[in-house]
């Protein structure tokens, strides 16, 4: 463990290398926990909800008060546009399974974070599930079973670790790709748990579809565009993402 004492104020679950660098002002080691000031920390989890379970119940374990996914997320409405930030007030799974998040935090974050020029969402659901939903098919119809407006793979693993054990629960997200956005599944395929390319994949799906080429460009930028907006949130909400025991 990188914290070298106990956490005392929020464990951070972060999916991503990339997410993780826009709280931690060093490099974080995947599957460990990494210190944060305010006595906060992340844990670089990994994709999925096995990963982000597993994150949040080593969080919870070194003595988080709280807990909360912090990263990007897909879009499954118009409503939500690339660069949003979203503070749902609701997660649910795909097993039907939902989760509230902590009331007084999330609007003490929302308070927060509207000063800041990145457009933010604070009402609405945010689903999660276990497979990344790659085409625009996929996504409208995940919104109009659900109704939820975006979707992730961790945050309801670590809302029920939250409810488990009674700490609080938030969820901060910047989306990525908006509804209509496509994500070519052999560039999915290219990168590991933490969001970091695989060379030889990456080539040999280059080799195999050359158009492939011209999809990083788009897909670049918006991952730039979310990147920036979670900087810029966790610069205005601290380490602990406003939490306070």
């Amino acid at each position: 463990m990188s914290t070298g004492s106990a956490i005392r104020s929020t464990g951070i679950v972060v999916a991503l290398a990339s997410e993780a660098s826009a709280l931690a002002s060093r490099a974080a080691k995947p599957d460990d926990i990494t210190a944060l000031p305010e006595g906060a920390a992340l844990y670089l989890s990994g994709m999925g909800p096995k990963a982000a379970r597993h994150a949040a119940e080593a969080l919870a374990a070194a003595g988080a008060s709280a807990l909360a996914v912090f990263g990007v997320a897909g879009a499954l409405s118009d409503t939500l546009r690339n660069g949003t930030l979203f503070c749902p007030e609701r997660v649910l799974d795909d097993e039907g399974h939902a989760y509230v998040t902590d009331a007084a935090w999330s609007k003490g974050l929302r308070q927060r974070l509207t000063g800041i020029a990145t457009p933010l969402h604070a009402t609405g659901t945010l689903l999660s599930v276990a497979s990344p939903l790659l085409t625009a098919t996929a996504k409208r119809a995940a919104h109009q079973q659900h109704a939820a407006l975006a979707v992730d793979m961790e945050s309801a693993a670590v809302a029920a670790v939250a409810q488990e054990r009674g700490l609080p629960f938030a969820v901060l997200r910047a989306i990525v790709d908006e509804v209509g956005d496509a994500i070519p599944p052999a560039l999915n395929g290219s990168i590991d748990a933490w969001g970091r390319p695989r060379p030889l994949r990456l080539m040999a799906a280059f080799f195999r579809q050359p158009s492939l080429v011209g999809e990083l460009p788009r897909l670049y930028s918006r991952m730039q565009r979310a990147t920036h907006a979670l900087r810029a949130a966790a610069e205005t909400a601290g380490p602990a993402l406003g939490w306070h025991r």
